[in-house]
């Protein structure tokens, strides 16, 4: 088979690498690719908000399935004008991708399908939100609607963040994505990642992580789009992935299909750990990342029989097999992120990086004359395996001790809490 990968992040290099094991592949080109996707793939600058030269391209180039990596194209609707083109996608078209394209209307799912989710309010006007704030008090959460990469959530300890938070958001932040607010309560407990596919009937369980989304050590410091993660996640029991699967996923499959816009594609939920149960914190229409990149690793079966059973409505008649050890990755970024931050600086010594334990998973990067230069915020995600999470963890570390790059940074304590865990085990 000949296929498209759209993207450019950690998430695609991970999905190119377990695609590439694939013994139904023949040719893998990225749109557009990093540096490290170019080792596995055949890059092209097509320019992927172009449906039409999408089209056109998979048309020439005789593609037999495009896998959409990001959130945007999903939300942008690439999948249905593919699909409509006759093209095999994976992932969802543009309705059901809603789900991560506005909180606003995966609240409405969760209400219609008794989904158990945070209290919330949703408001258009800024005035309506603050007053909503000032009678709920804090602390509480506050979410621009729409994709924000990563970006648009703020948990606030106090009212007058709160009140921040609302103004940044119609003020215009996060531009279109702040139109609409939604403002949740304050969840107490762990949070955990949870991801399943679904042909728009069948829903097959895959495997649970989790990520730490503060810039620095300790959790601290402003939300990003993934610093780390490992899986699976240790409070994510077996009998509580049935209780997800029973009272959230399976709801929102049906329910999704009841109103003819079935969900074909990776589902990933954001679950709260609470005392009365898991609940739903968002959904996201694509893969995590960074727990794409420790879901590849631990994956045995072939990624692309179980991608195409989902595009192929037959999910029933497959299952997903996953090495018990488990395995975590930490990110590099560039200084500054996940604020401002310098592009084109030279990494060194990847190519000292070599074991049947490890990969280094390119996020931002591009090649420049043989040398890797930095290219994003966040840049590299080194991961390992481990007979335990601390095991893991010391690889992963080692690994990023011998990269030569001053101007990156990392937190030093990813995994910590199932470390403890095991500690206490």
């Amino acid at each position: 088979m000949k296929l498209l990968l759209i993207g450019s992040g950690g998430r695609e290099h991970a999905l190119a690498w377990a695609l590439a094991k694939s013994p139904k592949l023949t040719k893998l080109y990225a749109a557009p690719g990093n540096a490290g996707i170019a080792k596995l793939a055949e890059l092209s600058d097509l320019d992927v908000s172009d449906h039409e030269a999408v089209i056109e391209f998979c048309r020439r180039k005789e593609i037999d399935l495009v896998v959409v990596g990001p959130e945007a194209p999903l939300v942008a609707g690439l999948v249905d004008d593919l699909e409509d083109a006759g093209i095999k996608t994976f992932g969802p078209r543009k309705a059901p991708a809603q789900l991560e394209g506005s909180k606003a209307f995966t609240k409405g799912v969760c209400d219609e399908a008794g989904i158990p989710t945070a209290g919330y309010g949703r408001f258009d006007t800024a005035d309506a939100a603050l007053a909503y704030v000032r009678e709920k008090g804090a602390p509480i959460v506050v979410k621009a609607d729409g994709l924000a990469a990563g970006k648009g959530v703020v948990v606030a300890m106090t009212p007058d963040e709160a009140e921040a938070a609302v103004n940044a958001c119609f003020e215009g932040s996060f531009g279109a994505a702040g139109a609409e607010v939604v403002i949740e309560e304050f969840l107490e407990g762990e949070e955990a990642s949870f991801f399943v596919l679904s042909d728009g009937t069948n829903a097959l369980p895959l495997a649970t992580a989790q990520d730490h989304k503060r810039a620095y050590d300790g959790d601290e410091g402003p939300n990003t789009g993934g610093m780390g993660a490992y899986s699976p996640a240790p409070v994510l029991t077996a009998p509580l992935v049935d209780d997800v699967m029973k009272r959230i996923i399976e709801p929102t499959i049906s329910t999704l299909a009841k109103r003819g816009t079935p969900f074909k594609g990776v589902l990933y939920a954001g679950l709260m750990m609470t005392a009365d149960g898991p609940k739903l914190i968002e959904y996201n229409t694509r893969f995590g990342d960074p727990e794409c990149q420790v879901l590849m690793m631990r994956l045995k079966s072939d990624f692309l029989e179980l991608i195409l059973a989902s595009v192929e409505g037959r999910l029933d008649k497959v299952s997903a097999d996953w090495r018990e050890d488990p395995a975590l990755t930490v990110v590099m970024a560039a200084k500054g992120y996940p604020g401002s931050y310098e592009k084109g600086t030279e990494i060194e010594g990847l190519d000292q990086l070599s074991a049947d334990d490890l990969e280094v998973f390119h996020a931002g990067t591009k090649e420049d004359g043989g040398r890797i230069l930095a290219n994003g915020g966040r840049v590299l995600n080194v991961t390992a395996f481990g007979r335990t999470v601390g095991e893991a963890q010391k690889k992963a570390y080692d690994a990023v001790s011998r990269i030569d790059w001053p101007e990156g940074f990392c937190r030093t304590d990813i995994g910590w809490r199932a470390i403890a865990r095991e500690t206490q085990g």
